[in-house]
């Protein structure tokens, strides 16, 4: 749920997985496997990548409500 919320608000501020990984200072293969649901990520790193695209984490972390 993270990584496709994450590529989706990537995505719409017109961002390349280079350019947020250089802001959230992490590598650009980490952002990918994020995002495809590849890798765990830490805390610590969803905080970072979720301040690089200007969202609050616990948004980015809550169940839809369907």
């Amino acid at each position: 749920m993270f990584g496709l919320r994450l590529r989706a608000a990537r995505v719409e501020m017109a961002l390349s997985q280079e350019e947020l990984a250089d802001q959230a200072d992490l590598h650009r293969t980490y952002i990918g496997q994020v995002e495809r649901g590849e890798r765990n990520i830490s805390v610590d790193n969803m905080e970072k990548l979720a301040e690089a695209v200007g969202k609050d984490l616990w948004r980015m972390l809550q169940p839809d409500s369907d």
